[in-house]
């Protein structure tokens, strides 16, 4: 546990350094927060009172997408350079060195996603979530953060290249799009509602939606946190088998 929070800090200390990269990844969902709301949110019609309380949980996933770039891009440049073999020869395992990227990804994510929610607020979002509904809310976000870090870093492994690794960012970014994030999946072709209806991202955001705006939200919060249990457990074996391989 101490090497890992000693590996937490020199991450949180790369991405301090790494100004433009934080930046961006905090300043592109706050952007894309107010396009969606003041550029097309006039012309979508959903059931909730206004798009804006409709489109936040979306964007707040956007949040862990842009921010989990940045793991990937982290741990493939540790593997890049000869700063894995100087660990290795201090007996830091790579489960130390990957938690201590996962840890500086959640920390990230949770402020950009505190950001976007300071500006929702101010704008005009007000959910009618219970207490006992907000804590469920951070669970079912927290998870999915969690589990989108550590598949980060597990692509960082697999990656060649910092710029491949970066690549990811638009298979996350892209993820939110054919889902409930942005419209209704009822208004979407036949042959796609499957996909869009099932996929991870859907029953996150369908969770974080009913669970903020006080609605019933059935066992969608349990699929959303077995997708992410799903998500975290395979990424963690997969990560250790890929980190031996990376280093033998």
């Amino acid at each position: 546990m101490s090497e890992a929070l000693i590996m937490t800090g020199r991450a949180i200390r790369i991405s301090r350094r790494n100004v433009d990269a934080l930046i961006t990844s905090m300043a592109l969902p706050v952007m894309l927060l107010l396009i969606f709301v003041y550029f097309f949110g006039g012309a979508i019609k959903t059931d909730t009172q206004s798009y804006l309380t409709y489109v936040v949980p979306g964007v707040l996933l956007l949040c862990a997408g842009f921010g989990s770039s940045n793991t990937a891009m982290a741990v493939t440049e540790d593997m890049k350079g000869g700063i894995i073999d100087r660990f290795r020869s201090l007996d830091i395992g790579g489960t130390q060195i990957l938690t201590g990227h996962v840890i500086a990804s959640v920390a990230r994510n949770l402020i950009a996603t505190t950001l976007v929610l300071a500006l929702a607020f101010a704008i005009g979002f007000r959910p009618s979530a219970t207490p006992a509904a907000w804590l469920a809310a951070t669970a079912v976000l927290l998870a999915f953060i969690l589990a989108l870090s550590w598949l980060s870093a597990t692509v960082g492994l697999l990656a060649k290249s910092p710029e491949a690794a970066g690549g990811f960012t638009f298979f996350v970014s892209f993820l939110p799009y054919p889902s409930s994030a942005f419209v209704e999946t009822s208004t979407m072709p036949d042959w796609l509602r499957p996909f869009t209806d099932n996929q991870p991202v859907t029953q996150v955001i369908d969770s974080l939606r009913g669970l903020l705006l006080n609605q019933q939200v059935g066992s969608t919060p349990w699929v959303a946190l077995a997708w992410c249990a799903g998500i975290l457990a395979v990424s963690v074996g997969a990560s250790g088998v890929l980190f031996r391989r990376r280093t033998a």
